[in-house]
């Protein structure tokens, strides 16, 4: 049975614009605390891309992503999304999502995502993402 199902990738060209979406199952979702996106390359360490906490709505960007990617979640669908805008070619991937029980204590009280890639439980089996120039 998957538990994360990913979907929204394809080819387009540099400048464009893809919607990668994340349906996780009711139980997964629910013992979740963050989830998130990572890409991996051939031959490359996959590195995360842009996690949430799923409790509320803080988020974590990769330096390489912040200002052309959001995530964002629909809580009734049980569904993570990653807005992609401005894509290059450096963007061209195997997108996974994946979720974790982990949360980050931050100053305040405040709750922030996991964004370390062991500390995910629960992975999707991935969708592709090609940007040519």
């Amino acid at each position: 049975q998957v538990q994360l199902v990913e979907s929204g990738g394809g080819s387009v060209q540099a400048g464009g614009s893809l919607r990668l979406s994340c349906a996780a199952s009711v139980y997964t979702y629910s013992i979740s605390h963050s989830m998130g996106w990572f890409r991996q390359a051939p031959g490359k360490e996959r590195e995360v891309v842009a996690p949430i906490y799923t409790g509320g709505s803080n988020t974590y960007y990769a330096d390489s992503v912040k200002g052309r990617f959001t995530i964002s979640q629909d809580k009734a669908k049980n569904t993570v999304y990653l807005q992609m805008n401005s894509l290059k070619p450096d963007d061209t991937d195997m997108y996974n999502c994946a979720a974790s029980r982990i949360a980050v204590l931050g100053e305040g009280g405040r709750w922030y995502p996991a964004v370390q890639k062991y500390d995910y439980t629960y992975w999707g089996q991935g969708t592709q993402v090609t940007v040519s120039s």
